[in-house]
């Protein structure tokens, strides 16, 4: 625990909580309350990173710092292409970082958007939150902050994501000046490609679906103290400066000490929209159980959604993920569409579970 963090929880020990009322109907959600358990949940890239951050709450830490450095892990891997290092940039070729971090004992909150060159945003979040009074900073501002406080800069785009970045210049359209190589794309890209296209019921056509991933982890120890992370490259090849919901709190992250949290992978836009974080909280707060909360707020998303994001079938053609969990320990994952996974630690051991989908397949 930083001396910072320390301070901050005795702070907030010392005001009186509000009980909150175990709800007498039978949970829905995935996991069952428990008094005193201690659980991390993610987003099904954050499987490592729970484990560490429940790993670091059994000895001692404060949940905000142990989920910090459970999202470093993800950070630090090149291969995810949505997180920190190795990220999928902006459409200029230059990776730009969203993150935020929130502590539910005193309610603070921290976070950075459009930030360059440092490898994990997320601490630098949590840095805000600590040492400013402040709860957002942004672009040159944030990076002018990070490297007060230690933080160097490097770059941040690795080869594969480069290739990636750079496919995606040289197919978007065949009146520029930019031309493909003649070869077929390395198979990592190609595949990469594959994977994000969708095919469009008129024509028949692929279309390539630019990925948004991301990742959430949030944490709750024996004490029943909360605290959760978003931390993401954000949308693959954005116009530079695009923030999404990540670093904004109460669209993709929120925590309510005295109810749970909420948090969420997916288009950012949809998010920002309708505070979906802030919204599946109060839901809980009026009795939802978490996985029925996340799916209002799916349907929430899906009633809104503009014309031009509908499939032929009428529903939204992006996919968003939330990962909610209550106070006393119960949690779920829900997502637009099936076959998505988010991750869980606490005494039965590190796993991945399957989120509830409000439609089938996407």
């Amino acid at each position: 625990m930083t001396d910072v963090t320390r301070r901050l929880f005795m702070q907030a020990a010392g005001v009186s909580a509000v009980a909150v009322t175990h709800s007498a109907r039978p949970a829905r959600a995935a996991g069952a309350g428990l008094e005193g358990v201690v659980r991390v949940i993610a987003s099904g890239n954050g499987a490592a990173a729970t484990k560490k951050a429940w790993e670091l709450i059994q000895e001692g830490a404060d949940p905000l710092d142990a989920v910090v450095a459970g999202v470093a892990i993800v950070e630090d891997d090149p291969r995810d292409t949505s997180v920190g290092y190795g990220g999928l940039p902006n459409e200029r070729g230059i990776v730009e970082l969203d993150a935020a971090v929130m502590h539910g004992p005193t309610h603070k909150a921290g976070g950075v958007a459009s930030l360059q060159n440092i490898r994990h945003p997320a601490q630098v979040a949590l840095k805000v939150l600590q040492r400013s009074d402040h709860v957002l900073l942004v672009g040159a501002g944030a990076l002018d902050f990070a490297k007060a406080h230690g933080f160097q800069e490097e770059n941040l785009l690795t080869d594969h994501s480069r290739r990636i970045w750079l496919r995606w210049k040289e197919t978007m359209s065949d009146r520029d000046d930019w031309l493909p190589d003649p070869a077929e794309a390395e198979p990592p890209v190609a595949e990469f490609f594959q994977k994000n296209s969708v095919r469009i019921a008129e024509t028949g056509l692929l279309r390539f679906r630019r990925p948004t991933g991301t990742i959430h982890c949030s944490a709750i120890n024996a004490k029943s103290s909360m605290s959760c992370t978003t931390t993401t490259s954000g949308m693959a090849f954005k116009i530079p400066g695009r923030v999404g919901d990540s670093p904004i709190i109460g669209a993709g992250l929120y925590v309510d000490n005295e109810v749970g949290s909420c948090g969420s992978t997916g288009r950012g836009e949809a998010n920002l929209q309708n505070l979906s974080s802030f919204a599946g909280v109060e839901l809980m707060r009026n009795g939802a159980s978490p996985e029925d909360a996340g799916m209002e707020i799916l349907r929430r998303i899906a009633k809104t959604t503009e014309p031009r994001l509908r499939d032929a079938q009428g529903r939204p053609d992006f996919n968003i993920n939330f990962y909610l969990m209550a106070k006393d320990g119960r949690y779920a994952g829900v997502t637009m569409f099936g076959d998505a996974d988010f991750a869980v630690t606490d005494e039965k051991g590190t796993r991945l579970e399957k989120c509830r989908p409000l439609f089938g397949k996407g």
